[in-house]
């Protein structure tokens, strides 16, 4: 059995937060969560496991998704990056970020092809389905 991809999702919005959450733990994955991009790096900093993906939201307090992957690119340029929002026209904050932005609702067979896709282009060990 390969081990799981471990994911860290991050938006302030608890529904969101647990739905997304529960979609990937039933898919396989392992899931980490916070609900600021401070909280985020602090977790990223401090993780025993690493991190194969990330999921943000875009509008949160105190640090913005785009403020949160522009201090995440500092020290991981890599890691692939799944923005997910309820805002129309944000992809100018995220140019030259590498990440993917895809607009709510977000169904959840797509969120875990992206996580798989993103994952196993990276070189993480996909789980099978």
């Amino acid at each position: 059995m390969r081990p799981p991809i471990h994911v860290l999702i991050i938006d302030d919005n608890p529904v969101q937060l647990s739905i997304r959450e529960a979609v990937l733990r039933d898919a396989g994955f392992q899931v980490s969560i916070a609900t600021t991009g401070p909280s985020a790096l602090a977790l990223l900093n401090a993780a025993a496991v690493p991190f194969h993906a990330i999921v943000t939201d875009h509008v949160m307090p105190k640090v913005s998704g785009s403020d949160f992957v522009r201090s995440l690119r500092k020290v991981n340029p890599h890691i692939p990056v799944l923005v997910v929002t309820g805002m129309p026209d944000i992809e100018a904050a995220y140019q030259g970020l590498d990440v993917v932005v895809r607009h709510k609702p977000l169904p959840p067979e797509e969120l875990i092809a992206l996580l798989r896709a993103a994952t196993h282009s990276n070189g993480a060990t996909a789980q099978a389905s």
